[in-house]
C-alpha cells in the first residue's frame, strides 16, 4: 500500500469529511495544513447543489481553512460545465435551489421556468421541494426535456440525522413523468472524474480520494484509478463495508489517522 503522504493530489469530499453542519471535523485542520506544507495539490469535490463554489469557499474560510474557489468543484459547477460543452442550444428548467441556478447563469447557460420551453430538467437537492415543483418538472419531461441528475445522493448527513438529497427528488420526477434519467453529473460519474483529473493535471494513480460515502466517494475513486480513503465521520459505517463490493484502501475513524 502506498504511503499516505506519497500522492501528488488529494481530493476531499466536504459534508461528512471536512465538516458536519458548521463544525470542523477532527484532524482536518492539521491534515490540510500539513499537505499544503508539502506542496501537495488539494481539491475539494462536493456533490452539493445548495451552495455555489464561492459559498463553499466562504464556508471553509469561516471554519479557518485556507481555500481558493478554483480548488472547489461541486455538482452544481460541474453541471454548468456539462451544459457549457453542449453543441445544441439548451434551456434548462432547474428543479433545485438558488445556488444551482446561479452556477448555470454565471457561465451563460439559459434557464427557463416554462416546461414547454425546456430542453433539459436539471435536478438538485431542494429543501423546499413541493407538489408544484414536481408538476412543473414532470410536464417538462413529458414534453420531451431530458432529465439530468446533478448527483445520485439519496440523502445528506447533518448532525445526528440524514436529510433527503437529490436522488429523492429525481425518483419522484421519474415516477410522475414516467421518464428516466439520461445523465448523472456528480460523483461517481465518469464525466466528473475526467474533468477533475484534467483540471488538476494529475493522473488517477497519483491521486487519493478521501470521503465518507461508499457509493459516491469510494466508488468514484476506485472506478477511475485512484486510491481511496474512507473516513467514518459521515454517512458510512464499518458495518456498511460488509455488504459493499468495493473496499477502500484506507479506513480512518477520523482524519487524525491520516497523519498518524
Amino acid at each position: 500500500m502506498p504511503d499516505k503522504l506519497s500522492f501528488e493530489t488529494y481530493f476531499f469530499d466536504l459534508d461528512g469529511t471536512i465538516f458536519l453542519d458548521d463544525v470542523l471535523l477532527p484532524g482536518v485542520q492539521e491534515t490540510l495544513c500539513h499537505l499544503r506544507s508539502l506542496n501537495k495539490k488539494v481539491r475539494f469535490l462536493s456533490n452539493t447543489t445548495i451552495r455555489t463554489r464561492r459559498e463553499c469557499r466562504d464556508r471553509l474560510l469561516k471554519l479557518g481553512l485556507a481555500a481558493h474557489e478554483e480548488e472547489i468543484v461541486t455538482a452544481g459547477s460541474m453541471s454548468a460545465a456539462y451544459f457549457g460543452e453542449s453543441l445544441e442550444v439548451v434551456r434548462v428548467l432547474v428543479a433545485g435551489e438558488k445556488a444551482l441556478r446561479e452556477e448555470l447563469v454565471s457561465v451563460g447557460i439559459a434557464t427557463t421556468e416554462e416546461p414547454a420551453e425546456a430542453t433539459h430538467v436539471l435536478v438538485g437537492m431542494d429543501r423546499e421541494f413541493n407538489y408544484g415543483k414536481l408538476h412543473r418538472a414532470m410536464k417538462a419531461v413529458r414534453s420531451g426535456a431530458h432529465l439530468i441528475a446533478a448527483n445520485p445522493d439519496p440523502n445528506c448527513p447533518v448532525t445526528g440525522d440524514l436529510i433527503p438529497d437529490t436522488w429523492s427528488m429525481v425518483k419522484a420526477i421519474e415516477a410522475a413523468s414516467m421518464g428516466t434519467v439520461g445523465e448523472i453529473i456528480g460523483k461517481p460519474s465518469a464525466y466528473f472524474a475526467a474533468k477533475v483529473l484534467e483540471w488538476s493535471g494529475t493522473s488517477g494513480d497519483r491521486c487519493l480520494m478521501v470521503g465518507d460515502r461508499l457509493d459516491t466517494d469510494i466508488v468514484f475513486g476506485a472506478s477511475h484509478g485512484m486510491r481511496t480513503a474512507l473516513v467514518l465521520t459521515g454517512v458510512a459505517s464499518l458495518g456498511d463495508l460488509e455488504q459493499f463490493p468495493v473496499m477502500p484502501d484506507y479506513i480512518w475513524a477520523t482524519m487524525d489517522e491520516m497523519l498518524a
